[in-house]
């Protein structure tokens, strides 16, 4: 049995957002097409020598203590499985905080699935992700990765085809990060579910269309159904995330739209060249940018 494992934890995107209901327990009933990209955290776990879980990170402004969903995973894990003993988990963290890139939720998917690992405990991918819809919405898809829908509060996974290749141009603004509760306590306390733009437009069938059609054309159709609910409040906001869009807007891209509750925005690019060239003409020092594309699972041996 090995004591130690290094796994990569991808962020997602969101191709689509929409919110279709408020729910009692304070959630929302949600629509989502969501896409592992590779842009990813390096998670290196081992067993230590007592029953303490100790969490570090090299990037400062992250929590290492019992608040981070690393930490929660396995505290989870232990609380379930007696023979599960201490672990430390060091987090490289690529993924930016606070950018509607599940960055936090793919730390905890890969915990669960090291853990399992480590203490060959042989769980199947439903179960772990299970254990995954206790700690958070988006962490039963960073388990499952790939591409899929998400409907529920967002643990209920319906995979949709592989989407291969498809090439996208990352942006985060530096100085901005938004809180995903502020998001969706915002959207509630408007009432913007009763002014929806999409419902009964059957928005999101198309989108799920666009993903199975496959070939060369499916990022054009995919840049024609991009959709998120959250742009109604984080927008106006924060202008400078609108201004962000439009400029990716104006360099011919596919489509664009921010992703979750932000602060990245996103375009989908026809090839790398155009996408490396999309990304130098709205690079600036306050704006991180990545060329991306996306993968097939979410966690992957380092």
């Amino acid at each position: 049995m090995t004591s130690r494992i290094s796994l990569k934890s991808a962020a997602k995107i969101n191709l689509y957002l929409e919110i279709t209901g408020n729910r009692p327990d304070g959630y929302h009933d949600l629509v989502m097409v969501l896409q592992s990209i590779d842009l990813c955290d390096r998670i290196d776990m081992r067993k230590i020598g007592n029953d303490e879980i100790h969490v570090l990170c090299n990037n400062p402004e992250v929590p290492c203590d019992r608040t981070n969903l690393a930490y929660k995973a396995a505290a989870l894990m232990q609380n379930t499985y007696p023979n599960i003993g201490g672990i430390e988990i060091a987090i490289d963290k690529q993924i930016p905080m606070g950018a509607g890139l599940a960055g936090g939720s793919a730390n905890a998917a890969a915990v669960l699935v090291g853990i399992d690992r480590l203490w060959d405990l042989g769980l199947t991918q439903s179960q772990l992700c299970d254990f995954a819809a206790q700690l958070g919405s988006d962490i039963p898809f960073c388990v499952a990765g790939g591409t899929a829908l998400a409907t529920g509060r967002g643990e209920s996974l319906s995979p949709l085809p592989d989407l291969i290749d498809l090439v996208l141009v990352i942006c985060k603004p530096r100085n901005i990060a938004i809180s995903t509760a502020w998001a969706y306590q915002t959207f509630r306390s408007q009432g913007l579910l009763a002014t929806s733009k999409v419902k009964d437009r059957n928005l999101s069938s198309q989108m799920v269309t666009a993903i199975a059609s496959g070939g060369e054309s499916a990022p054009t159709k995919i840049g024609r159904f991009l959709y998120n609910d959250l742009e109604r409040v984080v927008l106006p906001e924060y202008p400078e995330i609108a201004d962000l869009k439009n400029k990716l807007l104006d360099r011919e891209c596919l489509g664009a739209m921010m992703s979750g509750s932000g602060s990245t925005v996103f375009a989908i690019a026809p090839d790398l060249d155009r996408a490396y060239q999309i990304a130098e003409a709205v690079r600036t020092e306050d704006l991180d940018v990545w060329v991306v594309k996306s993968l097939i699972s979410s966690i992957f041996n380092a």
